[in-house]
């Protein structure tokens, strides 16, 4: 019973600060900061970086990755280990600052199925020189917007529909409506689009196979 009663629990143990190597790690690190010799204290310590990197063999030798794992010594050490580190420590405050905010773009455009990605081909495009460069990436992008526009809307479309809209993203800087060449036929772009009747006909042979059970 007395085996019992002396259970010890993870909620009752010492926070881990970095609960991927485990407990015995910890203690290995608790052991170092509290040797008082501190040649022993550096030897202690390099030992435990390397059985460090022997759990990820094939980096343990980049330089970067050393760095990372002499980071993560000091973090769980508290930042109380005083050992000589072939590396800057970093300090606690810097670790533990909040990361600025990202921008997440606002932008709402007006053919929403195009997407932003194509706006900002658009605006490369338009500052390339006049040339086959830039003529073949006018046509690959006027190709990619018929694409997203069949993917999103009907089963056809019209060039002249595309390079209107082009027209318009590009602020009229991009005008291929005088051009004898066509974008690539919708039925290339449509061989691998599910069928609308072919979805309809599956769920209702669901639903009547459900009705026979």
């Amino acid at each position: 019973m007395n085996e019992v009663y002396n259970l010890e629990y993870n909620t009752e143990r010492p926070k881990l600060f970095i609960p991927e190597y485990g407990r015995h790690f910890q203690k290995m690190v608790d052991h170092a900061v509290a040797i008082e010799d501190r040649d022993e204290r550096n030897k202690v310590a390099k030992s435990i970086i390397s059985v460090m990197g022997n759990l990820q063999p094939h980096l343990r030798d980049v330089p970067d990755f050393q760095h990372k794992l002499w980071d993560q010594l000091f973090i769980m050490a508290d930042f109380k280990l005083d050992v000589d580190s072939p590396f800057p420590i970093t300090s606690k405050e810097v670790l533990q600052q909040r990361p600025e905010p990202l921008d997440y773009p606002q932008n709402h455009p007006k053919y929403r199925f195009y997407g932003n990605n194509i706006k900002r081909m658009i605006d490369v495009a338009v500052k390339w020189e006049e040339g086959d460069m830039r003529s073949g990436l006018e046509y690959a992008i006027a190709n990619h917007m018929k694409k997203c526009y069949l993917v999103w809307n009907k089963d056809t479309v019209e060039d002249s529909v595309i390079f209107n809209h082009l027209k318009e993203l590009s602020d009229g800087q991009i005008d291929l409506a005088q051009s004898d060449e066509s974008l690539t036929d919708s039925g290339q772009f449509l061989k691998n689009k599910p069928s609308r009747s072919n979805t309809n006909r599956g769920k209702k042979g669901q639903r009547s196979r459900k009705k026979r059970y």
